[in-house]
């Protein structure tokens, strides 16, 4: 059997080694004509995501190029310690959630991908696919075919895959907020190693964590109209953050500021596989980053997909099973991130309430057992 797995980003080389582990060959097709080792800031891979990797023999490839933060410390812009909460759980090694460059682990898990046999084609942006009943064929824009037994969507939030396959899918919803992020060297904020410091500014959220080498690996969530962007971000952010009690904006005014992102969500979306073609990843059910998880879903759908194929007696039976067991858990981590990006996005009235309910909220909703849910869930082959 043939899978033809449409996007490299994370998902899909760790999509495609799963599927190898299945027994199944799997070619991925890359819209981009290469790759994308300098694209993206940084993103927490959770305790969960850790253990899918683990599932792989992968994790420790990815361990190697990120930095422990098992902690995450609540504020106020006005400087209140608002409380602390778990960011992961520890596994039974001891291995906690790390957080890495974007552009290291999309590096790390394609060299791991090819070096497993997985044959990567860039420059091949999927345009239609036709699927026959007995295989499946994509066209690209450059004019060429290939064919597979399978078609695994991982291209992203903006997935061409999810339009052709349902039409009436929903589209990608914008969550108010804007995101930027940087790392600084040597920037003086005060921190301990592997502890995330989150604020909820007055204007904005804001978010450090300083590495054992002393850099500041920092992020900021602005509230802004969609499509209203200024020339020149960093004065813009400077503003939101200046009257703060934090270094924050000193740390901005120190860092290369890139032009921020519009963070989206997936509603959620009804259809997910159709004949011999099926969704995962952000294609399926993309969440805002502040859960700190849209990798390690991904990286989960990729274990409990090729479990499903080598154990069911064909791909209907098999993707109905996937998407019973991953739809429940990836819609309900979407509902819990939209509500905390919600938080970060709100009004002068409702910042007073949220900075005198947030202690409350983190000792009863977001403590480590409360979100066990989330991050025990250990995925196998």
């Amino acid at each position: 059997m043939k899978a033809l797995v449409i996007g490299c980003g994370i998902s899909g080389p760790v999509t495609a080694m799963a599927l190898r582990e299945a027994g199944i060959d799997a070619e991925i097709f890359e819209a981009y004509g290469q790759g994308a080792e300098n694209v993206g800031s940084f993103l927490n891979v959770a305790s969960n995501g850790l253990a899918a990797l683990r599932a792989l023999g992968a994790h420790q490839q990815v361990l190697a190029t990120a930095i422990p933060t098992p902690r995450m410390v609540m504020w106020s812009g006005s400087g209140k310690r608002l409380g602390e909460v778990a960011n992961g759980l520890r596994l039974d090694d001891g291995t906690v959630s790390h957080t890495v460059l974007r552009s290291d682990l999309y590096r790390t898990v394609r060299e791991e991908a090819e070096q497993r046999g997985v044959r990567i084609a860039h420059g091949k942006r999927m345009t239609s696919y036709e699927d026959t009943g007995s295989h499946v064929t994509a066209r690209f824009e450059d004019g060429t075919t290939a064919t597979g037994d399978l078609l695994v969507a991982c291209d992203g939030i903006h997935s061409r895959t999810r339009a052709l396959l349902d039409p009436h899918a929903p589209r990608p919803r914008y969550s108010g907020l804007y995101s930027f992020g940087g790392i600084v060297e040597d920037a003086g904020l005060p921190g301990e190693p592997g502890v995330y410091n989150m604020v909820f500014g007055k204007r904005a959220f804001f978010g450090w964590t300083v590495a054992t080498s002393g850099a500041t690996w920092w992020f900021a969530n602005l509230p802004r109209r969609l499509g209203d962007v200024p020339d020149d971000w960093k004065p813009v952010l400077v503003k939101a953050f200046e009257d703060d009690a934090n270094g924050s904006a000193d740390l901005i005014r120190r860092s290369a500021v890139e032009p921020g992102l519009p963070v989206h969500d997936l509603p959620p979306v009804p259809v997910w596989h159709r004949g011999r073609v099926l969704l995962t990843g952000d294609a399926a059910h993309a969440t805002s980053p502040s859960s700190g998880q849209g990798a390690s879903l991904a990286i989960e759908d990729a274990v409990v997909l090729a479990r499903c194929l080598r154990e069911s007696g064909g791909h209907e039976e098999a993707f109905r099973r996937f998407e019973a067991e991953r739809r429940p858990r990836v819609e309900r981590v979407v509902a819990y991130s939209r509500t905390i990006s919600n938080s970060k996005a709100a009004g002068p009235v409702a910042r007073v309430f949220r900075d005198l309910m947030m202690p409350i909220f983190l000792r009863k909703s977001a403590s480590q057992e409360s979100l066990a849910w989330m991050y025990r869930y250990q995925p196998s082959l």
